[in-house]
């Protein structure tokens, strides 16, 4: 490992947030900022926690403390979510306290970007301890498995096995799925918990909230018309949304 004393390291100003090379395919974007968006919803009330996409991440392990590498997202845990309350340009471990990220994703596209050498031996290096490559197009072509998950285990890299795969020092687990609101039935990766299911977005759990609403609102009237009750000419919204609650009342009000 290089050792370069940190009175001759540049700040996170003077260094570039970007090396202005596009992505390849719209999953490199796409895949992380999921996980990203998720995160932020599972995860809003802590602030210990920065999910970095397609950002450039500086190290000192390297021979050049300038060229970063850049993951297609990666997660680092124990920094601050908003660095001094500001939006990070580039992720710079000797101003986050040398901490590493916990976990790095790599999607792999069809020029291959050295996912399975060099980046893996720069992670490695690093001491990242989840090392995800998502390969679901070219796996064959490289002679690997679409989803692979490496753990650091004694400076050397292991590949896991088991989906999702619950990482315990993260607290969540991470696999594939389709999510039920894509209209186009699109494979991507997700976080789940520790009993193999899926975390919801907040979109799909306000979905489920308004679905059990309008079951216990169609029980409700059914019952009340079981008993010879027409709860149209009761009026009987005021009483709903006392009871019941604003959901159930307004599905009441879509009814008619």
């Amino acid at each position: 490992m290089l050792k370069i004393s940190h009175q001759h390291l540049p700040t996170s100003d003077e260094l570039p947030d970007s090396d202005d090379t596009p992505v390849d395919n719209e999953d490199q974007n796409l895949l992380p900022n999921i996980l990203l968006f998720l995160l932020e919803y599972i995860w809003k009330d802590r602030d210990n926690w920065f999910f970095g996409v397609d950002m450039g991440l500086y190290h000192t392990t390297g021979a050049n403390p300038r060229i970063p590498v850049i993951p297609d997202g990666f997660l680092s845990l124990g920094v601050e979510r908003r660095k001094g309350g500001k939006s990070r340009g580039s992720y710079v471990t000797w101003e986050e306290q040398n901490i590493s990220p916990t976990l790095v994703i790599e999607i792999v596209s069809q020029t291959y970007g050295k996912e399975y050498d060099q980046k893996l031996k720069i992670y490695r290096r690093l001491g990242v301890l989840y090392y995800v490559i998502y390969n679901p197009h070219f796996f064959q072509r490289d002679r690997h498995l679409p989803l692979e998950i490496y753990k650091l285990r004694e400076g050397n890299y292991e590949l896991q096995s088991g989906e999702p795969y619950w990482m315990p020092e993260i607290g969540l687990g991470l696999g594939r799925c389709v999510l039920p609101t894509d209209k186009f039935q699109r494979e991507v990766l997700s976080w789940f918990d520790a009993g193999g299911d899926r975390y919801l977005n907040g979109e799909e759990v306000e979905r489920q909230r308004a679905e059990a609403a309008q079951r216990e609102l169609e029980m409700l009237l059914t019952r009340l018309r079981s008993r010879g009750i027409d709860p149209e000419e009761l009026n009987l919204e005021d009483s709903l949304r006392n009871d019941l609650g604003d959901d159930l009342a307004d599905n009441l009000e879509n009814q008619k």
